[in-house]
């Protein structure tokens, strides 16, 4: 069995320099490794159902392959890639406790803020660089203010979530994890390319012109 750290190194690879990088992982988490931690906080997402009404593809492994996927298209507009593509795996971690059915309905509340915790535990297991590790961590737990912000819900926290993090890295973020869906007619596509503006737009001072460095925005 290969060592964590060996691991470690593989995983980054296949996530820079991967056109797809779900091709690997989804043939990788049938090996034996991923039964041990923390591998197994990855594979538990398989076990994890999602709204239908929201993520027709299914399981948030099924989520998360897609939203690396369309970050993979997009990581040379990160400012931080290596980080950005590792939130973008480690973005929905936090479902596979937070998740419950409630009056029907499949929710995963604070999600977030699990996630940012366990995220944390994953990396440290395989790497001792703190300041990467807390990159990637404030980018899972800053993940869902898009919602927050657009539909001015009380877990907004701009000014806050711009103390800890770049508001256009939750931005690209928030467009592959929106993207990263099944089903998305172009209307849709575009609905959530527009959501995504109005969020840049809260988060900047009015006397700064809006613009954006998310090309996939245009």
């Amino acid at each position: 069995m290969p060592e964590h750290k060996e691991i470690f190194k593989t995983f980054e690879y296949h996530l820079l320099n991967d056109e797809k990088p779900s091709e690997f992982f989804n043939i990788e988490i049938k090996k034996e490794y991923f039964n041990d931690y923390p591998f197994n906080m990855l594979k538990k997402l398989k076990e994890i159902p999602q709204s239908e009404k929201h993520h027709p593809e299914g399981n948030v492994w099924n989520h998360t392959m897609m939203v690396i996927d369309e970050a993979a298209l997009c990581k040379g507009e990160s400012e931080e890639p290596r980080a950005f593509m590792w939130a973008a795996l480690l973005h929905d971690i936090g479902k596979a406790p937070a998740t419950k059915l409630k009056k029907g309905r499949i929710v995963a509340y604070d999600h977030d803020k699990i996630g940012a915790v366990m995220a944390i535990d994953f990396l440290k297991a395989l790497s001792d660089e703190n300041s990467f590790i807390k990159k990637v961590s404030e980018l899972v737990r800053w993940h869902m203010q898009i919602l927050f912000v657009v539909k001015e819900l009380p877990f907004a926290e701009i000014n806050k979530m711009k103390s800890r993090v770049s508001y256009k890295e939750i931005a690209l973020l928030g467009l592959c994890d929106r993207l990263g869906r099944g089903e998305l007619s172009p209307e849709k596509i575009r609905e959530e390319k527009e959501t995504i503006k109005h969020f840049i737009k809260k988060c900047e001072r009015p006397e700064i012109l809006f613009r954006t460095t998310v090309k996939n925005l245009r």
